[in-house]
């Protein structure tokens, strides 16, 4: 019989990483920030009680990664979708997207923005991390309208930043929505229908 292969250090890690991030959006999810303990998450990935302090630190650098994960989770589907997409058409591929990640993966992205609100304290040290991966995703739309304009499929004279400001603002506000019913998927979706016809309207020639 074949000896088992041995997993190596990194793909234990990897293991581990998956299984307490799991743990840790279950975790917030059902209790919140407050009550989701390093211990807990340990416990509930499996593993010893003291591995998440270990691994983490602190409850803010727990928090950190489960921001830092779940935005590499939207982040490699978001640049899938808009390849070689610019103007308009990346806006709507991008909205296309989001709200089938909150269907395929609505605990991660629960967790991830009740992280994010309550990460906008002034003393909060995870607000480095949100206000980062806000400038990204303002970076993004600016660069797809843009494009857009070089291509003579958006008005030249529209306002890049506003627009820009106008759909960021409005994304994270639909979610903020949906989280006082999370079950309104109905809801969701014709909100982000909604979105895409204001930008569309925006951008129009």
């Amino acid at each position: 019989m074949a000896k088992a292969l041995r997993l190596t250090q990194v793909e234990r890690k990897e293991i581990s990483d998956a299984k307490m991030l799991e743990a840790a959006v279950e975790l917030i999810v059902e209790r919140g920030t407050g009550q989701a303990t390093l211990k807990d998450v340990g416990e509930k990935a499996g593993y010893s009680r003291g591995l998440a302090g270990y691994r983490f630190g602190n409850k803010e650098g727990l928090f950190d990664f489960v921001l830092r994960s779940v935005g590499d989770e939207w982040l490699a589907e978001l640049t899938l979708v808009t390849k070689n997409k610019t103007g308009y058409d990346a806006i709507a591929a991008a909205l296309d997207a989001h709200i089938q990640f909150c269907e395929d993966a609505p605990k991660h992205v629960e967790a991830f923005y009740r992280l994010w609100f309550e990460a906008l304290t002034p003393e909060s040290k995870l607000k480095p991390v949100i206000l980062g991966i806000h400038k990204r995703r303002r970076a993004d739309v600016i660069r797809w309208i843009e494009q857009g304009v070089g291509e003579g499929s958006v008005a030249g004279t529209i306002d890049v930043e506003l627009v820009a400001d106008h759909f960021t603002a409005s994304v994270s506000g639909i979610v903020y929505h949906w989280m006082s019913d999370p079950d309104n998927l109905d809801e969701m979706r014709s909100l982000h229908s909604g979105l895409k016809q204001v930008v569309g309207a925006m951008l129009a020639r």
